[in-house]
């Protein structure tokens, strides 16, 4: 065992790439959903609205969903919820707490860390 003492922002390396993964999921399912209609199911919408001086924003007619994108989304979210477990879970927290070291912080930090967040975000999109 090491005599270094435990420095809570160095992230072991299976951490960082869980939390590149998890960046990168959360881009595609961004895209994907920044193109899917806004109702998964069909649905006629409704008109816009102005009731005692409030108004309501409309919704146009849509289709719904393609199985297809039903699928991706789904697939996406299933992963997603996946690889956040492994991040949120990762035995990295609980030397944090032992050590009384500010778990908290260290978990902000891996969202910034060199090597948790995809080096180019256009990248991400575009792959999406």
């Amino acid at each position: 065992m090491s005599s270094a003492a435990f420095d809570p922002l160095d992230f072991p390396r299976d951490l960082l790439d869980a939390q590149r993964h998890l960046t990168a999921l959360y881009a595609q399912l961004h895209v994907l959903q920044a193109r899917l209609p806004w109702s998964r199911e069909a649905h006629p919408g409704w008109e816009e609205e102005t009731e005692r001086g409030r108004q309501r924003p409309g919704r146009p007619a849509t289709h719904g969903w393609t199985a297809d994108d039903a699928a991706e989304y789904d697939r996406l979210w299933a992963e997603l919820r996946t690889v956040a477990a492994v991040v949120d879970c990762h035995p990295h927290w609980i030397r944090c707490k032992e050590a009384g070291t500010g778990e908290l912080a260290a978990r902000q930090a891996l969202k910034h860390a060199d090597g948790a967040v995809p080096v180019d975000q256009g990248a991400v999109t575009t792959a999406a």
